[in-house]
């Protein structure tokens, strides 16, 4: 099994459990709050190391409680933290996150995790690694890294969450291309919604894959994924879940895609994995702390 480098955000999750979100202007009393490693980046690396792959990360903090609470968290898990640096000035990067009624809101506090540069990748790319991005850090730093990592023959996967407008070229420097509904519309100027058909779907992925990318996996949520290559297009079904709590599914899905490529699957064959470890992520509270295990995702498989 080759290695996963996770590049990428780190954040202290402020997760506030609710019977519902508040209204503007409303103040709701009876709330239930936890402090919660997270971050797109944390989160997808945590998922690939838990799922069997060797995991290093790579990220800024920033000089202050949460920066030790996070790098220790990733130690805890065996990933590699020595490309998580430290800055001065801006904190470490805070969400906050409603829960009510299994579904959340999401406000972050990007802070340190802005300061990213190319700089501090000191760790070469080599090949048949697997090199992973997402858009909560600098674009032009993520354009970067994926070029070096895709010139040195690593595998590229970039999450295009939260979306952010992009240089074209950056898309030709990745061979894994993923994202949910909305940001598949959004990348592709095309009106999606959790209800278009499979094929509207389909087509945005292959506008997508002209785009540069190589392969195309869109996340449906309850209707599963789609995974569009060359080839064609493969539908991935959900599976049932007793949701708690969505937040971090998708970047679940990400790190296990991530763990699984590198351990020699092809394309589809992760997605299908990817997608059972995400129904198992979102049967409890928190993004990081709700990664499974591969232990975990062998007896959902079995179960399936």
């Amino acid at each position: 099994m080759s290695r996963v480098v996770v590049c990428g955000s780190l954040n202290m999750d402020v997760v506030v459990q609710s019977a519902r979100r508040p209204a503007a202007g409303e103040t709701l009393l009876g709330g239930k709050v936890s402090f919660l490693p997270g971050g797109k980046g944390l989160n997808q690396a945590i998922a690939a190391v838990r799922l069997g792959a060797a995991t290093a990360m790579i990220g800024a903090v920033g000089k202050d409680a949460f920066a030790d609470a996070l790098r220790s968290f990733l130690a805890d898990n065996d990933v590699d933290s020595s490309g998580v640096r430290e800055i001065d000035g801006p904190a470490t990067g805070v969400a906050l996150i409603q829960v009510a009624n299994g579904d959340n809101a999401i406000t972050v506090a990007s802070g340190a995790n802005l300061s990213l540069t190319t700089e501090m990748v000191r760790q070469a790319p080599h090949r048949d690694e697997v090199w992973v991005a997402q858009f909560e850090t600098p674009i032009a730093a993520t354009e970067e890294i994926l070029q070096r990592a895709h010139a040195a023959g690593a595998r590229t996967i970039l999450n295009l969450a939260p979306f952010m407008r992009h240089p074209a070229r950056l898309m030709k420097s990745v061979d894994v291309a993923v994202l949910n509904e909305i940001e598949l519309s959004q990348a592709t100027d095309t009106d999606l919604t959790a209800k278009s058909p499979i094929e509207a779907i389909v087509a945005a992925c292959e506008k997508l894959r002209l785009k540069g990318a190589r392969t195309v996996v869109a996340t449906l949520g309850k209707r599963g994924a789609v995974v569009v290559t060359a080839e064609g297009a493969t539908r991935v079904p959900a599976l049932k879940a007793k949701v708690v709590d969505t937040t971090g599914a998708g970047d679940c899905f990400v790190g296990a895609l991530a763990a699984r490529l590198a351990a020699g699957a092809t394309f589809v064959e992760a997605a299908r994995y990817a997608n059972v470890a995400a129904a198992c992520s979102v049967e409890r509270l928190g993004a990081a702390p709700s990664m499974p295990t591969s232990r975990e995702v062998a007896a959902r498989l079995a179960r399936a």
